[in-house]
């Protein structure tokens, strides 16, 4: 994209809106501004005189719109500043007069440029296109059904711009009514590749020129031989947005490094005494088993807990590569200066009191302090962090020693406390905990960059609250999610607030809608309750990646095979179209009054050996790839005997070089829990009494693999 724009055709408009203190653009200049970016409009003139609407309207020809021209004048409609569907000489006259009348009586010191004459659109599906500043994502672009529709459906749909033609199509795609545009009931499809070419034309528009707050193409009337923007509104930032500071991969990854492997860490505010943070920090990274160097910082001890403690960090001799503060919020930005000048990296801030007790100033001065001598912040507010593969349990928290590949971050020390208690009682292994509090300096993006290349981390699983920048996350999840699933809580469901109302795209930007679209096109897989981060986080790593969408459910029980089928279209999967040969294969161990097709009932009343056969036939088939096993208890399969020989022949499937996931639901009395237990430890994931959540596992998994392009 980029050929024939007129830059300069855009600045010349923008410049002298601007400089006449304006922060909204007329009609004819907004065309001047689409025409520039090759954005078809309607043809159009200005009038000054009521001569010169009827002398435009004949040029024209058939019928046309008349709007008020006036800086002064946002809400045309309102004012009784349009005429739509004029036409003959007289009532164009009539029209331009009563417009003029009208803007007049609703504003008296309205400047009036004139009366825009405009040929009348019609015909095709109303479509809004339109940009607005996200606080947190920046330039966003939104498709829609546009005209009244979008007021009360706000069937909308969001990307971060600059977006490409196969992102703008998948806009058209976004949509709940996309079936609209392909031409429901008979009608004539909209021109697909005309629509995309306008958002992807837009999204460069604002890109080029970030002084454009919001842009407004509402209606563009989408027809099967084009789409043109019938109304074209423009709003303008008095300032240049401030771009937010970044960091280079490599810059992230030299002070992550550091972070999550140090060779020494002191602990500024170390105590001896039971019950002080400073305290239970050297005890976990004592107990915890970190095997480096660890420095205890207080200036009224010798030492604490055997170690020699300084009464600076100044003091320490040789390198430190994090330090972690256990002292009062007023203390930090002096001990801060010090870490500064001892050239250490990396400062994991745990005391309380800054931004989220309102005090701003003292937030502020922390992160300039550490921007001057280049020490990066991780939180304040926070419980610290743990760092498994090196043994690091820089909390005050329970220490936490089960291995393995699962990284959790939080922006809540209350849900960092579920996350460790949820990990220990599940067994899951975990390469880190991290708290992230007020992101005052490092956040998500810069957690990502490191745990993409941490081979220790197999998946990452995020709370957030908010994202300090939208864009820096969204590249780092696009990166590391070829790789690894991330799995994103996000809390807060806010409108983005007062500034957008009267606006048509701000007002649409509703802070969740927003994060839902940029999460997705981000990569990620959006998880809507904690337990479900949790489960998501636990359950990915352990199910082999499907290789295809072919998903089919052996049960035992009529009404699990309907809630699992339920289950499997909630979370965006689709059961397979079981073929007439593989029909018949599944029949041969089905009782007569069985059902095969999709689900395969196999009845409660059967033997191990039906679950054994059935099982083995969907496992071997190469159409399928994804099984979904509803158990129900049996005196004829007990749950345990049900468990070891799913367990056994997955395993004979797996020495085959056969990887599908398998997920299972027990559904019957207390046994079905230990069955459960031991299924999951086989690398089936399986719950009892419940037939959603072990779709919504296998369903996060397809998410990521689709995300990845893996499937």
């Amino acid at each position: 994209m980029g050929a024939g724009y007129d830059k300069d055709a855009v600045r010349d408009v923008l410049d002298k809106a601007l400089a006449e203190g304006r922060d909204s653009l007329t009609a004819p200049e907004g065309r001047r501004v689409c025409e520039a970016y090759g954005i078809p409009t309607p043809g159009e003139g200005l009038a000054s005189t009521a001569d010169d609407a009827v002398r435009l309207a004949a040029e024209l020809g058939g019928k046309v719109v008349l709007k008020i021209v006036s800086p002064d004048i946002l809400h045309k409609t309102e004012a009784g500043g349009v005429k739509v569907g004029v036409s003959g000489d007289g009532d164009v006259r009539a029209a331009f007069d009563e417009i003029v009348a009208n803007a007049k009586a609703y504003n008296a010191d309205a400047a009036i440029d004139g009366v825009q004459v405009q040929q009348m659109l019609s015909g095709g599906q109303e479509v809004i296109i339109g940009a607005t500043t996200d606080p947190t994502f920046g330039k966003v672009v939104i498709f829609g059904l546009g005209g009244v529709l979008v007021e009360v459906l706000k069937d909308v749909t969001f990307r971060l711009a600059p977006v490409d033609s196969p992102t703008a199509h998948s806009m058209l795609d976004g949509i709940q009514a996309a079936e609209v545009l392909k031409g429901a009931r008979g009608a004539e499809p909209a021109d697909a590749d005309a629509l995309a070419e306008i958002i992807t034309r837009l999204s460069d528009l604002v890109t080029d020129f970030p002084r454009i707050r919001e842009f407004d193409l509402n209606p563009v009337f989408a027809r099967p031989d084009g789409a043109s923007a019938a109304d074209v509104r423009i709003l303008l930032d008095a300032e240049e947005p401030a771009e937010p500071v970044r960091y280079s991969q490599e810059e992230i990854l030299a002070t992550m490094n550091r972070m999550m492997r140090p060779n020494a860490v002191a602990v500024i505010g170390a105590s001896a005494e039971n019950g002080k943070i400073g305290n239970s920090v050297m005890k976990n990274l004592i107990n915890g088993g970190y095997a480096g160097e660890i420095y205890p910082i207080n200036p009224k001890a010798d030492e604490i807990l055997g170690k020699k403690a300084y009464k600076s960090i100044g003091d320490v001799p040789g390198e430190v590569d994090v330090a972690v503060f256990a002292v009062p919020a007023k203390f930090v930005p002096q001990a801060l200066r010090e870490v500064g000048e001892k050239n250490v990296p990396a400062a994991v801030l745990i005391p309380s009191g800054f931004g989220e007790t309102g005090n701003h100033e003292l937030q502020d001065e922390i992160v300039k302090i550490g921007r001057e001598h280049g020490v990066r912040l991780l939180g304040p507010n926070i419980y610290g962090y743990y760092y498994t593969p090196q043994n690091l349990c820089a909390t005050f928290c329970t220490p936490y020693d089960v291995k393995g590949g699962v990284a959790l971050t939080s922006q809540s020390g209350g849900i960092g406390m579920a996350i460790l208690g949820f990990s220990r009682t599940t067994k899951t292994g975990v390469s880190a905990i991290v708290g992230l509090g007020n992101k005052a300096d490092l956040d998500e993006d810069d957690l990502l960059t490191y745990f993409e290349q941490d081979d220790d981390t197999k998946v990452v699983a995020m709370h957030l609250e908010d994202l300090k920048d939208g864009r820096a996350f969204v590249e780092a999840a696009q990166r590391i999610t070829k790789k690894k699933p991330v799995i994103v809580l996000k809390a807060g469901r806010t409108a983005m607030g007062a500034r957008a109302a009267g606006s048509h795209t701000g007002a649409l930007a509703g802070d969740d809608q927003v994060y839902d679209d940029i999460l997705r096109q981000s990569g990620v897989v959006r998880a809507y309750s904690l337990n479900d981060m949790l489960e998501f986080a636990r359950g990915v790593p352990v199910l082999p990646t499907p290789k295809g969408d072919n998903v089919v459910i052996i049960t035992g029980a009529g009404g699990s095979g309907v809630l699992l089928s339920d289950a499997v279209v909630d979370n965006g999967m689709a059961l397979m179209e079981i073929p007439p040969d593989l029909d018949e294969a599944f029949r041969k161990f089905i009782p007569p009054f069985g059902a095969a097709g999709n689900p395969i009932d196999i009845t409660g009343g059967e033997p191990p050996s039906t679950y054994e056969a059935t099982i083995r036939l969907g496992l071997e088939d190469d159409r399928i790839h994804a099984l979904i096993l509803g158990y129900w208890h049996t005196i004829v399969t007990p749950p345990m005997v049900f468990a070891e020989l799913t367990a056994r022949v997955v395993a004979e499937a797996r020495e085959k070089g056969i990887e599908k996931p398998v997920v299972a639901s027990l559904a019957g009395d207390v046994e079905v829990e230990e069955a459960s237990t031991y299924l999951y430890d086989h690398g089936i994931v399986a719950y009892p009494y419940t037939t959603e959540k072990p779709v919504a596992v296998l369903g996060a998994k397809y998410r990521w693999a689709r995300s990845a392009g893996l499937i």
